[in-house]
């Protein structure tokens, strides 16, 4: 049995995360009687687990690319919820590119991240593959209509929420195609935005101006909450908890958009224009986990499209990974205001 309750993010809008910075995740820890940890305050040696999910007593919220490929890989872990934020997802060119629309994509260079070391950290390459097949779908395209061009990345990506994140290449093929080696790239968050204005690029495709969810499905739309099934069967009070104050926290965020784009400046190490260029006015009203049939079936259009494009070890069915208890009982905690403060 573990004596810690651990928690990795992403540094993006999560109701964790705001839980998180607000305190109420390290109380949810001390009134199960466990020590709470952070796996990006708690170096290296733990680092890899925000990826495999091989740390007992871990919850995580993140990109589903690497919770995806952890399941698929045999990692024992369990759905416990879902958040669907929209990042701004983009398709950019050059300042003096002719680009206008999905169907002028048609023959470009696309500049698609390389494979990291495993199939959970080349989250990046995944995240611009769909972007871009997105992105061509809305003119009628396919990948095989582009050239795809192969950008270098880090082998080994580190999910940190200090400085040194902002020195990160967080915008893949910026360099490139202002080098013109490229035609044209997938961007996505508040941090990437700032880099494009920076570099005078252009939108070429707009994916969150589409009505359709399904074209704006990726590595954070929508996002897992994912649970180590030991710490599930051993402390599920402690689980319960901890969606609870994230509940709590989608709550507060409904009334507190500044606090709420405070806390993301600090996460995404972006400037207060990036953030409002990423997310827009009212997504801090959209932070509440569910596990609803809509979101359940974005995430099995996610994983299709991981494992067909052999991103995942294995298929495994969707349903099997669901855990619905801790959410539920986390809401009803909430809703009659049983849930500590």
């Amino acid at each position: 049995m573990t004596d810690t309750l651990w928690y990795t993010r992403c540094p993006v809008p999560t109701a964790s995360g705001l839980a998180h910075s607000l305190g109420w995740l390290g109380d949810a820890a001390q009134r199960g009687g466990l020590t709470f940890g952070v796996l990006q305050d708690a170096g290296p040696e733990l680092a890899g687990f925000h990826f495999d999910h091989g740390l007992a007593g871990l919850v995580r919220e993140g990109g589903n690319v690497p919770a995806l490929a952890a399941r698929a890989a045999g990692s024992p872990t369990r759905l416990i919820g879902l958040t669907w934020i929209d990042e701004s997802q983009a398709i950019l060119v050059g300042p003096d590119s002719a680009v206008a629309s999905p169907a002028d994509l048609a023959g470009l260079r696309i500049g698609i991240p390389t494979w990291a070391q495993d199939q959970a950290r080349s989250f990046p390459r995944a995240m611009a593959l769909h972007g871009f097949a997105n992105a061509l779908r809305l003119g009628g395209l396919t990948l095989a209509d582009v050239t795809v061009v192969e950008l270098a990345v880090e082998r080994d990506p580190q999910v940190r929420t200090d400085v040194q994140q902002r020195d990160r290449r967080v915008t893949w093929g910026a360099e490139e195609l202002l080098r013109g080696e490229v035609d044209a790239i997938y961007v996505k968050g508040a941090r990437a935005q700032e880099v494009a204005a920076e570099h005078g690029l252009r939108v070429a495709v707009d994916l969150d101006a589409t009505d359709s969810k399904r074209l704006r499905v990726n590595n954070g739309t929508p996002r897992p909450i994912t649970v180590h099934q030991q710490l599930l069967d051993t402390r599920p009070e402690v689980v319960v908890d901890f969606l609870a104050q994230s509940l709590r926290a989608a709550d507060w965020a409904g009334d507190n958009l500044d606090g709420v784009r405070a806390v993301l400046q600090r996460e995404t190490l972006s400037g207060p224009e990036g953030v409002v260029a990423a997310y827009g006015e009212d997504f801090h009203r959209s932070l509440h986990p569910s596990l609803d049939e809509e979101r359940l079936e974005l995430l099995g259009v996610q994983k299709q499209f991981l494992y067909t494009h052999g991103f995942l070890a294995t298929d495994f069915d969707l349903a099997s990974w669901i855990a619905p208890e801790p959410l539920a009982r986390a809401r009803e905690l909430v809703a009659t205001g049983r849930a500590a403060a």
